[in-house]
């Protein structure tokens, strides 16, 4: 299936489409260190990007006229700082905010779905209204705004447009949902919301994919079966108290957490523990990314993650001081920087995609991207609706030709 992705960033969300079955004829970015990490993995030849066409530019420059046939996925994540809690909050009102440049290439390129990510805050009360108008202009992409409109007045006459039940040339149905990618599978505590769109012609019966992992079942090898720390073979010695919180959660849903038992949700620890540290030069020399960085400090608000619980949110270093919350938090009380291998095996990357930048650098692209593991889980639920929609097409076709 073909498909197009804007604000590529290093390719978080393209790999995990690109391993779900989409084949990328244009990739689109205009952050040059982005574009040479991607590029860099070409020269690698890491399979999953010797094919791509990465284009360094803006998505406002780029010619859609150059696709050719018919788009089954457009998909990207326009930038987050105007919804970022950690940002200016100016959505609508920031110089930032691509989402018109999206809407502009669902009117020309007609994508029999979409896919977007973006951070949590764009469901903020403040911007319900803002958020009300990004997802009826992507169901309705030609009705435009008309010159020297503003937004909210072009909001007005896209409700009206909308329940009205106006049939439209090109119209879409929309999904979104906040998703926690920790209940996928992906070591990190990391919330973001996902846009989905199909095309007015495809079945609209589609879900997001529930979630595999859950918290409560990590609970449960933890401190009831053991299970987690056996497998980590630490010692019934040397584990850590139970947490007060928990045994009066236990107590009280116990039974529950017993007939509810799904994968636990993944940890620093499993993600990781394969490595050698990276203070350990001679080991870890052999391991591509996997340096280690010093100066890293706990202060209020910015304490790491604990090695036997999902990563807090990898930032892109950008908020506070540089690091912010990228470090390990370890059980003996020290704090150190992940290693840029370590971040991007908790962002689900494969192991052989390598980040030719500085740890700083890299850690800004790796915060920006979208796990891997979690693009590829959304995006084989799409794949898999369309396919089915494929085959009923056939069919039909077939049992016409039969009638004929």
């Amino acid at each position: 299936m073909k498909s197009v992705e804007l604000f590529t960033g290093a390719g978080g969300l393209a790999i995990g489409t690109a391993m779900a079955g989409f084949d990328h004829l244009a990739l689109v970015e205009r952050d040059k260190h982005s574009c040479n990490t991607i590029r860099e993995n070409q020269q690698r030849g890491v399979s999953v990007v010797n094919d791509w066409c990465v284009y360094h530019m803006d998505v406002a420059d780029f010619d859609y006229s150059m696709i050719d046939g018919e788009i089954d996925l457009l998909a990207g994540g326009p930038p987050c700082q105007p919804f970022s809690i950690g940002g200016r909050h100016g959505a609508h009102l920031d110089e930032r905010d691509m989402f018109p440049l999206f809407f502009q290439a669902v009117r020309e390129l007609r994508p029999r779905a979409f896919l977007i990510e973006n951070v949590r805050g764009l469901l903020r009360k403040n911007f319900i209204n803002y958020f009300e108008y990004i997802t009826l202009q992507l169901a309705h992409p030609d009705l435009q705004s008309k010159p020297d409109e503003s937004w909210v007045d072009h909001l007005g006459r896209l409700e009206n447009h909308h329940n009205a039940g106006s049939s439209d040339y090109l119209s879409y149905h929309v999904n979104f949902r906040l998703l926690n990618a920790a209940n996928y599978g992906v070591p990190q505590k990391r919330e973001r919301v996902f846009i989905v769109g199909f095309r007015s012609d495809v079945n609209p019966n589609w879900l997001f994919p529930e979630p595999t992992h859950t918290e409560e079942a990590l609970i449960w090898h933890k401190w009831v079966t053991g299970e987690y720390w056996e497998k980590h073979g630490i010692s019934s010695n040397n584990r850590p108290e139970m947490p007060v919180k928990l045994r009066s959660r236990l107590e009280r849903f116990g039974a529950n957490l017993l007939g509810n038992i799904t994968a636990p949700w993944r940890t620093v620890r499993d993600a990781i523990s394969d490595f050698p540290s990276p203070e350990n030069v001679d080991l870890a020399a052999s391991i591509p990314n996997h340096v280690y960085m010093t100066g890293a400090r706990s202060y209020p608000g910015h304490t790491g993650s604990p090695l036997d619980e999902p990563a807090k949110t990898l930032k892109a270093g950008v908020h506070g001081v540089p690091g912010g919350e990228n470090m390990l938090a370890l059980p003996s009380g020290k704090v150190r920087y992940f290693t840029v291998r370590e971040a991007a095996r908790l962002q689900t990357f494969p192991d052989d995609y390598y980040f030719p930048c500085t740890w700083g650098e890299s850690m800004r692209q790796i915060g920006n991207a979208v796990p891997v593991n979690l693009a590829y889980i959304i995006a084989s639920s799409i794949r898999k609706h369309l396919n089915h929609e494929d085959r009923e097409g056939d069919e039909l076709n077939r049992q016409v030709l039969v009638t004929v």
